[in-house]
């Protein structure tokens, strides 16, 4: 079955507070993005991967390819005003039958086992969800009270998200709400049930200086290059 990745990287990062994308900070000699990508091409170095960035910083990308000699080969698309709208214009971009993930750009230490577990488990159910465990203690807060939660009946959601590439494109053509928090929820209002596998904990996105930090440590005990 044919297999393709939408990586998400049409984020402009304001919680890191740098002028750089947080997709092109550079970790351990090269740019969390370069990183991402790898970690696909390695799963399956015959994926298609699709990636979704700024249109204004596209030659950005392309110039940061041609200095650390990136050559993985990718397709480049347009973001959207939003993710949702960055994930459909990468759809555009299938034309064929398959199972296709989507994965933020910032993640660049999914395991190959996650990836594989999602691919394996969406062919079998359409669709797969990694999820892991919350370890610290929960409470619900609104505006009058707040009260404790089981932790247990609690899951933090990963990517790469990967579905039926029918179902994933045919949930798209929804109008866009502020709902879809992530594309397990585009198809879940277009009601199909959610499949959920154990992903795993390296898998943080980078989003603020602190997860930049907790990056540097996990990279160097994972000894990637």
């Amino acid at each position: 079955m044919k297999k393709f990745v939408i990586i998400a990287a049409g984020g402009i990062g304001a919680r890191m507070k740098t002028d750089k994308l947080k997709q092109f900070i550079i970790l351990a000699g090269k740019p969390v993005l370069m990183h991402t990508i790898n970690v696909f091409y390695n799963y399956d170095n015959n994926i298609n991967i699709i990636l979704a960035l700024p249109k204004d910083h596209i030659d950005n990308w392309k110039n940061l390819c041609k200095q650390y000699n990136f050559e993985i080969k990718h397709t480049i698309v347009e973001g959207g005003r939003t993710r949702f709208h960055s994930v459909k214009n990468a759809l555009k971009t299938i034309d064929e039958d398959g199972l296709i993930a989507i994965h933020d750009g910032v993640r660049p230490f999914v395991s190959i086992n996650t990836i594989n577990a999602c691919f394996e488990t969406a062919k079998l159910y359409e669709n797969a969800i990694p999820i892991v465990e919350v370890s610290d203690t929960t409470r619900f807060v609104d505006e009058k009270n707040n009260k404790p939660i089981d932790r247990t009946k609690i899951k933090l959601v990963q990517t790469p998200q990967v579905f039926d590439s029918k179902i994933i494109k045919y949930a798209y053509e929804q109008s866009y709400s502020t709902d879809f928090t992530d594309d397990a929820s585009v198809i879940e209002a277009w009601g199909h049930k959610i499949n959920l596998i154990e992903g795993n904990k390296e898998n943080i996105k980078i989003t603020t200086p602190i997860d930049l930090q907790f990056a540097e440590v996990i990279i160097n005990n994972l000894n990637i290059q």
